[in-house]
């Protein structure tokens, strides 16, 4: 029951909308109409509100800190089903029909709570691949790969399968985004 309640409410708290919600509020506009048609931060960036972006971002990560970080000093046992709840709420959330974000920024919430050198790895590691090609989506797809990698070289083979199982949801987030970098036609992202 216990982990039933964990899992329900680190899956409520991922799924909130905020991309949605701040368009709303600020643009009186739909995300899901503009750029990618995605809820999450990269599109919310594309709407050339970089606050609305910016502050997107910082709320994707936070819904996942809150809840993982709450079960880590409460429930240690069961702080990989919160991670994974939160971050199934923020793509596939109940209120938009299961449409959601593609759980990048979320992802980086859940790294940082879990354990702090694995976010930085990733934040190295997503702004060296994006600065070199300026796709967030490489720099997402390549960044995440590189938990598993790290856990690997670094620390054994301890755990490293949940961050295998996140990799695998990324990249399934991302076939589309896979087609376009394929094709050379995904386009480029301004952080700045």
């Amino acid at each position: 029951m216990e982990l039933f309640i964990i899992g329900i409410i680190s899956y409520l708290m991922g799924s909130i909308p905020f991309g949605l919600i701040l368009t709303k509020i600020f643009l009186k506009k739909d995300i899901r109409e503009i750029g990618s048609g995605n809820i999450g931060a990269t599109n919310a960036l594309r709407t050339g509100n970089k606050l609305i972006g910016y502050s997107t971002l910082i709320l994707d990560v936070l819904k996942a800190v809150i809840p993982v970080l709450y079960t880590k000093i409460n429930f240690p046992d069961a702080v990989y089903i919160s991670a994974l709840c939160a971050f199934i709420g923020h793509v596939f959330p109940v209120w938009l029909k299961f449409k959601g974000g593609k759980g990048v920024a979320t992802y980086v919430g859940i790294l940082f709570s879990l354990n702090i050198i694995f976010g930085l790895v990733f934040g190295i590691c997503w702004l060296i691949i994006f600065f070199i090609s300026k796709y967030s989506s490489l720099a997402s797809l390549i960044g995440s790969l590189s938990i598993p990698a790290y856990i690997l070289i670094f620390e054994g083979s301890e755990n490293v399968l949940f961050y295998v199982i996140m990799f695998i949801l990324i990249f399934f987030t991302h076939r589309e985004n896979i087609k376009r970098l394929k094709n050379k036609e995904e386009t480029k992202t301004k952080i700045y």
